[in-house]
């Protein structure tokens, strides 16, 4: 559920005075309590901007996805980055970990979604024209590969035809 920045703050204040404020319908006790110390400590370590909703959907570039992954490996907090970021701290340990796997390929767009089940359902991509000579070559190619199967096929035959007149020699010494 998402709480506007007014209540977040009059959630907060109450808090500070030792009082909690109403649990909304649809969410318990416990977890509506747990979410007002956590909007506590936001406030108390990076200021009451903290509690305000950022910018959601926003595309993260790989070099600005690093400078917040290179923040976290110098020490800094990844709670206080992912704050002041406007992005969840689940999304910056993403990241992290990916860095540490991958390096900065990593950070590069990926695709997303999951995958498809059949490798039909993959996106055909067409294919580029052949120059004159490229087409000239897949001609020499193909004629090249024909020959070739009639070849076999003519030695398959040679093959059996020996292996017939072989057996019918062995039948004639019984």
């Amino acid at each position: 559920m998402k709480y506007s920045y007014e209540y977040k703050k009059r959630c907060v204040n109450l808090y500070r005075e030792g009082k909690w404020a109403e649990t909304p319908k649809g969410v318990s006790t416990n977890r509506f309590h747990h979410a007002v110390v956590e909007w506590h400590r936001l406030e108390k370590s990076c200021g009451p901007e903290a509690l305000q909703h950022k910018n959601q959907n926003k595309v993260w570039t790989a070099e600005k996805e690093y400078e917040l992954v290179a923040k976290v490996l110098a020490g800094e907090s990844c709670t206080k980055t992912a704050i002041e970021a406007g992005i969840s701290k689940g999304l910056l340990y993403q990241w992290v970990r990916c860095y540490k796997m991958k390096g900065y390929q990593g950070l590069v767009a990926q695709r997303k979604g999951r995958p498809p089940k059949e490798p039909d359902m993959k996106k055909k991509t067409e294919p580029a024209e052949l120059t004159p000579s490229e087409r000239e070559e897949m001609i020499r190619l193909r004629a090249g590969n024909e020959r070739l199967r009639e070849e076999r096929c003519a030695a398959q035959l040679k093959a059996k035809k020996q292996r017939s007149s072989g057996n019918s020699a062995k039948k004639d010494t019984d």
